[in-house]
């Protein structure tokens, strides 16, 4: 018997605020299938409290129970997950999958939005949050102070809705730019960038070695929560078929999406979960794997070489500091990309919006993707404006920042 495509993903919203919305996710398995639930969820701003998985490694059934707001669109939300989910037959009930799934995807178009306007604090956070909302991906940005007091912001997006290319998409985009921006703003104008200008756009480039080599070796904030340490664990005895990985740790905004991603990167196929937050934030997760072959993980070097990736996701999922370039002061943010090309939403929005906070100002940003040792990040470089002198300490800067994007403030 089949299901319907419309049952694919249910969400059941709580009455309450205060309670938990679920949703549940019933269709054909693939490997990654999880990381690309997490990271939708993550992006539409819900916490996942609890979770469960189940698969058979054709058939999966996953269960989350979800913190969200008011503000959330669960109708847009339903959507998007529904776009990573494989397609089934509801006629026949035989899953297969599309045939944009078996093929290389189409590299997305890719805009260049350029905004000039009179400066203002917290201007760059008000501008990405509408972009966020708008469902642009910022790929890179380029944002620059002229001596009058005026800022020129380059951001070059892709469109989730594969809509830019149309002039009501971009009368919207401007609409809700000026809605925020009010009389400050001076031009805005959306123009889609040639095939050699999107290859520049999305492709790792290099950074100075003093900032790869210094990021390798950046800590955890001082005055941040992580005195609590990290657990994973592996055990081959309480299954015949397959490796029990158990982690405990402290929550963060992303926690589940952070694990995922790693599994997903080592081809790791979960067959069974089950993730919760008990008193005090502390997470407990099990989770029954297998490898990409259907077999137990038994081989001592893969298996510390898997424990000690989760555990340093889990402490050091993003690279934060804040350090002298000169006269200036520059906020670095290195977020890890996957394999598949996609990295941690909001990343951006989260350091502006703790700039914003902060009373700091923004001199200048750059987004690009680098190769720092043998993985792709994606590292955030923020000038501070220091105006009349920088009030704020830079480790009050740093531990903000970073509390913003592990969800601890």
């Amino acid at each position: 018997m089949g299901i319907l495509y419309d049952d694919v993903v249910i969400i059941r919203q709580s009455e309450k605020e205060s309670d938990l919305s679920v949703i549940t996710v019933n269709c054909p398995d693939k490997t990654g299938l999880g990381c690309d639930l997490c990271r939708i969820i993550l992006f539409f701003g819900l916490s996942i409290v609890r979770g469960d998985f189940s698969t058979d490694g054709k058939w999966c059934y996953i269960v989350f129970w979800v913190a969200g707001n008011s503000s959330t669109r669960w109708g847009l939300l339903k959507k998007r997950l529904l776009g990573v989910c494989p397609s089934c037959s509801s006629a026949s009930g035989i899953p297969y999958y599309r045939d944009e799934l078996l093929q290389p995807p189409r590299p997305p178009d890719v805009f260049l939005l350029k905004l000039c306007c009179h400066d203002r604090r917290g201007l760059l956070h008000n501008v990405t949050e509408v972009l966020c909302e708008l469902e642009l991906t910022i790929r890179k940005v380029k944002v620059s102070t002229t001596p009058d007091g005026r800022v020129m912001d380059l951001f070059f997006v892709t469109d989730t809705r594969e809509l830019l290319h149309t002039n009501k998409r971009k009368e919207e985009t401007y609409g809700q730019l000026k809605s925020v921006i009010g009389d400050g703003m001076i031009s805005c104008d959306i123009e889609m960038v040639g095939p050699e200008i999107t290859a520049c756009s999305l492709e790792s480039s290099s950074l100075p070695t003093t900032i790869t080599e210094d990021m390798l070796h950046w800590e955890v904030p001082p005055g941040s929560l992580t005195s609590i340490s990290v657990s994973v664990t592996m055990d081959n005895s309480l299954s015949p078929g397959h490796t029990l990985v158990q982690i405990a740790c402290q929550d963060h905004k992303g926690l589940l999406y952070d694990i995922m991603r790693t599994l997903k990167d080592y081809n790791i196929k979960i067959s069974y979960g089950r993730f919760s937050i008990k008193q005090r934030r502390n997470c407990e997760i099990d989770l029954f794997i297998v490898q990409a072959d259907g077999k137990k993980i038994v081989d001592p070097s893969k298996q510390g070489a898997l424990c000690s990736r989760l555990e340093m996701e889990l402490l050091r999922p993003l690279r934060v500091a804040v350090v002298s370039r000169g006269p200036d002061i520059e906020l670095l943010v290195a977020n890890p990309v996957e394999l598949s090309g996609n990295g941690r939403p909001l990343v951006f929005h989260d350091i502006t919006l703790a700039l914003k906070m902060l009373s700091t100002g923004i001199f200048s940003a750059e987004i690009r993707r680098c190769m720092i040792g043998d993985r792709e990040y994606e590292v955030y470089r923020v000038l501070l404006d220091e105006g009349e002198g920088l009030s704020v300490p830079r480790s009050k800067i740093q531990e903000r920042v970073w509390n913003m994007l592990m969800g601890w403030d």
